[in-house]
Parts: C-alpha cells; sequence; structure tokens
C-alpha cells in the first residue's frame, strides 16, 4: 500500500487502495502548501482526513505508555492548536507553522525544534507576556485531583482562570500556509500575512509580510479563512460578511449574506450579551470551498453556496448558489465548519454540518443541483437536506448534545464525538460545559464517551448509522482519519491520564491507544494530524507534540 509522499517526497500523495467505498478522490488547491495540512482541517474541503498511512499502538488493552524517547515536546506558549506544513524547500526539507496567543513559530518538521519566532506582544499591548513558568503552573493545576478534605472545585476554577487568561479574545484561529511559505491569519479586524526573510532558507526570520484592514462597510470580527481555486483569501466575518482579497493584498471584493442585513447584528450582540464572548455570532465558525468556486459558510438558521465567479460573489441560483436552513432547536447555530463529501464524477456531491439541535444531527446538504424524484426527508425544513444522523451516541434517550469540532468525513462516512461534560457543578452556568471538556475533561466527573458515524449509501440514497463508539472519549479535539490505515485518531483520556485514540475507521472497533500523559498533551480543541512521515502530531494547550510511531 502507498504511503503517500514522505518529508522528501512527492505531492500530491497517491490514494490508498483497497478501501471500496471508502476511497475519496479530493481536490488539492494548488496555491497552497505542496502538503496534507496547509490548511486548518486539512485541505480546502475540511475533511480532517488523508490518503496517508497513519501508525497504530502496541501495548494491549492498557495503551502503549509513552516515555520521553517515544514522543517529542516543545513549549510554545498559549493557543498553538494547529500546525500547517509546508512544501519543501530548496535543501527537500520540511517546516511546520503554528500561530498563537503571543507568537508566530516556526518548527523543523522532523525534530520539531523552533528555527524561528515572531513576537506577537504588540497585538495585545496591555496583556503580559507569559513565561513557561506559568504554563508549567497551569498544567500542574489542571491535574490537580483534589483530596477528601479539598474543595472540589479548585481544578474548575483553575481552568476558569486560565481561560479567561488565554483563549478571552482569542483571534486568528483559523489559518492557511500558501506554496511561497506565507502563512495568512484572518484576525478580528483584517487579515494579515507573515512570511520569512528568505523563503528559500528554513532557518530564515520570519517577517509580518503586509496587514489589511477591512473596510468601513464590513461589520464584525473575521472568523474564518479559506482559498478559493484562483488562489483568492476568502474570509467570512460573525457578521455574515464575504471578502475576497488578492494574497498580496492589492484589491478586494465584498458582500454580505442573505438575511445577514436584517439579522446578524442584532443576533450578535444578544449572544454576546446572553455569553459574554463573541464565539457565539451570526456565523461562527470557517467556511469550506470547492474545485467551481463554490464556498459554503453557515449562518445560524442557514448553509450557504455562494459561488465565486473570478470578480464577485455570485447568490445567482442560475450560477449554482443556493441558502438552505437547517434544523436549529437550540437557537444558536451550527458549531461546526462545513465540509464535503464526495468529489468524483460517479459520486454523490454533499455539504457536511452538524446543526443547532439539542441533540445535533450529522446534516447532509445536496451541493449542486438536487435530483429530480428527491422528496423532502420528514422533519428536514429544506428538501436540500439529504440526510440526518442524530448523533445521540447510541442513547436515543438522550436530551441533548452539541459538538464545536467539524464533522469528520472520508469518503462516504461522516463522524462526529460528544463534548457534552458527564455532570455539571450546579453553579457552574450551562455555558460553562466547555470549559470542563476543553480543560478538564481527563476528570472522571466530567469526562465524556462516544464517538458516532454514520454512511450514506449512494444506491439506496439513505444516510444510515454505521457505529456508535461509546466506550471511547473525545472530550475536545477534532478527530481525523487516515485512510490508507483505515482509522480515525482523535485525543481521549483514560484513568485521568491524556490519550490518543485510534479507532477502526469502517466499525468502530478500537485499534489501541497510546497514553501521552498530563495536560501538556491536551489538544484544548485543535485537531490531531498526520506528519510527511505518517506520525502523529497535533498541537497543544500550551505546545505541540508528536508521537514517533511510524507505520
Amino acid at each position: 500500500m502507498p504511503t503517500g509522499w514522505t518529508s522528501t517526497g512527492v505531492w500530491p500523495p497517491q490514494r490508498p487502495m483497497g478501501l471500496g467505498s471508502q476511497m475519496t478522490a479530493d481536490w488539492r488547491n494548488p496555491f497552497l502548501a505542496h502538503s496534507e495540512n496547509p490548511i486548518a482541517h486539512g485541505r480546502c474541503d475540511q475533511q480532517d482526513s488523508t490518503v496517508l498511512d497513519g501508525p497504530l499502538p502496541t501495548g494491549g488493552p492498557d495503551g502503549q505508555i509513552l516515555g520521553e524517547g517515544d514522543r517529542q515536546y516543545t513549549w510554545l506558549g498559549p493557543g498553538h492548536f494547529g500546525g500547517l506544513i509546508s512544501g519543501p524547500y530548496p535543501d527537500g526539507r520540511r517546516t511546520i507553522w503554528s500561530q498563537g496567543r503571543e507568537c508566530i513559530v516556526k518548527l523543523d518538521h522532523d525534530t520539531l525544534e523552533v528555527l524561528a519566532r515572531l513576537d506577537l506582544s504588540h497585538e495585545r499591548p496591555d496583556e503580559p507576556v507569559s513565561t513557561q513558568a506559568e504554563w508549567e503552573a497551569g498544567v500542574a493545576g489542571l491535574d490537580l485531583v483534589p483530596g477528601p478534605d479539598d474543595d472540589p472545585n479548585t481544578p474548575v476554577l483553575h481552568a476558569a482562570e486560565l481561560a479567561g487568561r488565554f483563549l478571552t479574545g482569542l483571534d486568528g484561529v483559523y489559518a492557511l500556509l500558501d506554496h511561497e511559505h506565507t502563512l495568512f491569519l484572518g484576525r478580528k479586524s483584517g487579515a494579515v500575512a507573515y512570511s520569512e526573510e528568505d523563503p528559500s532558507d528554513r532557518y530564515s526570520p520570519l517577517i509580518e509580510k503586509a496587514r489589511w484592514d477591512k473596510p468601513p462597510e464590513v461589520e464584525g470580527f473575521f472568523v474564518g479563512v479559506n482559498m478559493t481555486p484562483d488562489g483568492r483569501l476568502v474570509l467570512s466575518t460573525d457578521h455574515g460578511w464575504l471578502v475576497s482579497l488578492a494574497r498580496d493584498f492589492s484589491n478586494h471584493v465584498v458582500a454580505q449574506l442573505p438575511g445577514a442585513a436584517e439579522q446578524a447584528a442584532e443576533h450578535s450582540d444578544r449572544m454576546e450579551a446572553e455569553r459574554g464572548n463573541t464565539a457565539y455570532g451570526w456565523v461562527r465558525t470557517s467556511l469550506c470551498c470547492d474545485d467551481s468556486g463554490g464556498v459554503y459558510v453557515s449562518s445560524v438558521d442557514h448553509t450557504h453556496k455562494v459561488v465565486w465567479t473570478g470578480d464577485r460573489f455570485s447568490f445567482d441560483e442560475a450560477d449554482g448558489a443556493w441558502s438552505a436552513e437547517y434544523r436549529n432547536g437550540t437557537g444558536v447555530g451550527s458549531g461546526t465548519t462545513p465540509c464535503l463529501m464526495g468529489f468524483g464524477p460517479s459520486e454523490d456531491h454533499f455539504v457536511v454540518i452538524g446543526d443547532g439541535d439539542d441533540v445535533v444531527n450529522i446534516t447532509l446538504l445536496w451541493r449542486d443541483e438536487i435530483p429530480e424524484d428527491w422528496e423532502q426527508l420528514p422533519g428536514a425544513p429544506s428538501r436540500r437536506i439529504a440526510g440526518l444522523g442524530p448523533a445521540n451516541m447510541g442513547d436515543p434517550d438522550l436530551p441533548a448534545i452539541q459538538t464545536e469540532q467539524s464533522i469528520t468525513v472520508a469518503g462516504t462516512g461522516a463522524m462526529t464525538v460528544n463534548n457534552e461534560p458527564g455532570s455539571l457543578p450546579d453553579w457552574l452556568p450551562a455555558r460553562g460545559a466547555r470549559l470542563l471538556c476543553f480543560f478538564l475533561g481527563h476528570h472522571d466527573r466530567f469526562t465524556p464517551y462516544g464517538m458516532h458515524k454514520y454512511e450514506w449509501n449512494s444506491k439506496t440514497r439513505e444516510f444510515k448509522e454505521s457505529w456508535v463508539a461509546s466506550s471511547v472519549s473525545s472530550p475536545n479535539s477534532v478527530p481525523y482519519v487516515s485512510q490508507g490505515s483505515d482509522t480515525v485518531y482523535t485525543c481521549g483520556t483514560r484513568r485521568g491520564k491524556w490519550t490518543i485514540e485510534a479507532v477502526n475507521w469502517s466499525t468502530g472497533a478500537s485499534r489501541g491507544h497510546w497514553v501521552v500523559g498530563d495536560s501538556r498533551f491536551n489538544t484544548l480543541g485543535g485537531g490531531v494530524n498526520i506528519d510527511g512521515d505518517g506520525r502523529i502530531v497535533f498541537g497543544t494547550i500550551f505546545g505541540k507534540t508528536r508521537i514517533l510511531t511510524r507505520p
């Protein structure tokens, strides 16, 4: 079975063989870095999957316990959740770029050695720069297990303090790296490009290359960034504006999503007042792009396909654009970045979201023309909805479950995880549930359990449950699929330690787990990826980690 490109190999990687219905053709934007992870969620389709082979743990039911020689760890500072892999430099080597709250770093692809660091303290001049001693104390506080005579809420209060210190006002979470080694971030009020003094040199210092401030008519904070097939950035704001921006920032085009002018500002202001932050705007996730100009973004009640024509955004059905209502019982909308399923001419083509119902539904929407004989599904608010898969984790009586992680897609399968804590202190508001899963998911009383996958059957045109893994925990991580190994990976927890779980993508059976260790290795809402040599690499609460096991 081919392993795809290596750190010194070719791009794009080869498709895996022998996976039947799970084989997928995908689109790779040639203007992005030539790697498997040039953008958050992997590619412009936002699937969180790769054709590369991935590793498998050993160690039996107790897992493979990793020591210092089995993994790499580098302290970087707060907010380094992602990690974008560059294309090759002239010497054939690659780098990993990571953006955090206080700095941007460039790391060696093979060793995680920091090659260059760019300080970002000027972005928050009133905020003190943190130290490694603070990071270590933060980790220690999260791992504290209160004794019989201790206040059981001490870890919760500590987590709230860390969230207030390092997550409040966080921006630039979504990023992409282009083929010229330029990193683009959508910050609250504009876009910033970061590059190297000498893009041919892996060791070259990092620089701020350019900055673009949004025009006055564009309202809201930027929350998403992607790239259209012609190499232009496309950004979205929480108030429902879209921006097409040349990568050299020389020109831009703006448009407002249908309904935004009437609804967006009021909704965003109300959510901020109720929840104390800007994370629940009218648009609150990133966006995905296809290979023909389609841009997919979700507002609080609708998913939209907008078509970039090369010089404008079109909302015209004649160009293939549409807006479709989805279920939204909670009123806060979808918390998942839309992603695509199906690419080949013989495949059905969908956009996939987790909707806003109390029990979130993995939702398929026809992304091109709706088949003429398609009948609207019972309970679906739009004929465009092709499938509704309630992610109840195998419990049909489950009252509520929502997810803030994008739906993981590979082939015709789509999966999500449980992000509802096992319990909630009486004094903690319901909106604090994410705090518990993000920071304290390894504490037994807060640990959530469950992964739920559905599969589309193109012959019967039905979206049916494939499996439920009810004993696996994924408190906050975005899972990632190796199609080459038919395995989905996620950051989990067992017996108070953070793990990387390996689950069979076809069957849901456990394929083992690595015991990584303490809260240094908590992904804190970030994703698990596979590097160019097939090793697991992921961002954590204060750093970057790699498991050295190879396929």
